[in-house]
């Protein structure tokens, strides 16, 4: 019986319930389904769970989402926001849904250079998510365009996924092909973001910014040039692990490989709460009393994500341990289809199995599966290989335990559950649709 697969359903379907009919609040919603799932471990159920509340504390996306929310007040409360939000909107101000726009082209640049989805959103995220919530977007259309485009960070060459299902694809490709046809099909995604963010412009009414909210460049730099300091929180880390630099680093210093442990998610919101805290500093509290009230004041933004994320993070050790990853070995061995009932199927499960899990953790568990089922039915393995990366790049945009999501609701202020069925409508159904059409070869891609 395949018992991850069932818990998994249960786990979607107790989320769903509490949280639409009962009208419970996200995070007891994600602990009842906690719960739920951990039941399927029968006699094993306390050990289950507490073994998945346990493993999910060494997940680094969990102290990464609280630090971005920390970081994102501290931003805010030092008025630095306002003064970057000044000059970003001198510069594109007059471009409706420039914001976002800015935030899909950020996003593909940082998709290419870091291949970590929620890395991604938090690099691109950390300004251009504040950006749109003060030029009209709604905090959770905000957050929805932010998870959204951290897709990116896989579906962009080169990427630990990639470098997976090269090792699966053996001989039947070469790196070459893959890299090529990766980028074309991550260029497919990048197009189709774009026209999202034309549609939600024209959907949600945004407008460009007022005439009187735009100041000429020069007057923006002068009265707050120095805010742009911050953005080196996002750069340094980059720069370092990623680029000419850090092979340099690697090649011809002590540092050697060390420099590839380095966490551009745990290190992007601790400088920039860091260099805020010292750009910033005339706007900080002075005195004991006023300083508790300051950290008191930022408590309740960690309460709701906080929770919410542990526990989906929790769920998700608790439904590998079930083996939620054979039982979709399982069942993708069984099937006998063609290929364009394969290639459906192929994608669900990949993209269902990626919402608890990472793309390189997904791929590992079910990518050679995947692909021998795939070039099986007749698909050419350079289109199995690619379509199979496109499948597992929705993971950012996978709820409901995508880091991706937690981290854009903490720049943005939203409320993660309120992304869910818009990141699946906008998101996940059409990059899996996109998958499907390479699959097909209806989509071309180069090799």
């Amino acid at each position: 019986m395949p018992t991850g697969l069932i818990a998994l359903g249960a786990f979607i379907a107790v989320i769903i319930v509490c949280n639409v009919v009962l009208k419970r609040n996200m995070g007891e919603a994600m602990l009842f389904g906690l719960l739920v799932t951990a039941v399927f471990a029968g006699t094993g159920a306390p050990g289950a769970l507490l073994g998945g509340l346990r493993d999910a504390l060494d997940e680094e996306v969990l102290y990464a989402a609280l630090a971005f929310v920390f970081m994102a007040y501290v931003v805010d409360r030092t008025g630095l926001i306002s003064k970057l939000l000044a000059i970003l909107n001198s510069l594109v101000g007059r471009v409706r849904g420039g914001p976002a726009l800015v935030d899909t082209a950020g996003s593909a640049v940082m998709g290419a250079l870091s291949g970590s989805n929620s890395g991604n959103t938090a690099a691109t995220g950390a300004f251009t998510g504040p950006w749109m919530v003060r030029t009209g977007w709604s905090p959770e259309r905000s957050a929805t365009v932010l998870a959204g485009n951290g897709g990116l960070g896989s579906a962009l060459p080169p990427s630990a996924s990639m470098v997976i299902m090269i090792g699966f694809a053996g001989s039947m490709v070469t790196t070459g092909q893959i890299y090529l046809a990766l980028l074309c099909a991550g260029l497919y995604q990048v197009v189709w973001r774009v026209l999202l963010v034309a549609y939600f412009v024209r959907r949600d009414g945004i407008q460009r910014s007022p005439d009187d909210e735009l100041q000429p460049l020069r007057r923006a730099l002068r009265q707050g040039g120095t805010a742009l300091i911050i953005v080196l929180g996002a750069l340094i880390p980059i720069l370092i692990t990623v680029g000419p630099l850090a092979n340099l680093l690697t090649g011809s210093t002590p540092l050697g490989t060390s420099v590839e442990d380095i966490s551009i998610l745990t290190w992007i919101p601790i400088l920039v709460t860091a260099l805020a805290l010292i750009v910033g500093r005339r706007a900080l509290p002075r005195g004991a009393r006023h300083w508790a009230k300051w950290i008191t004041d930022s408590m309740p933004r960690f309460a709701s994500i906080g929770a919410l994320l542990y526990f989906a993070v929790a769920a998700s050790e608790v439904l590998s341990g079930l083996g939620l990853a054979e039982d979709i070995d399982a069942i993708l061995t069984d099937f006998q289809l063609n290929k364009y009932v394969m290639a459906v199927l192929v994608g669900v499960l990949v993209a269902v199995v990626a919402g608890p899990l990472s793309s390189t953790a997904t791929l590992t568990a079910v990518g050679q599966v995947s692909l021998l089922a795939l070039v099986s039915v007749g698909v050419h393995p350079v289109a199995a290989v690619t379509a199979i990366l496109v499948f597992a790049s929705t993971e950012g945009a996978s709820p409901p335990a995508s880091g991706s999501i937690f981290v854009a609701a903490g720049l943005t202020g939203a409320k993660p559950e309120k992304t869910f069925l818009p990141l699946i409508a906008y998101y996940m159904v059409p990059i899996m649709l996109i998958g499907c059409l390479i699959a097909w070869g209806v989509l071309p891609v180069l090799s």
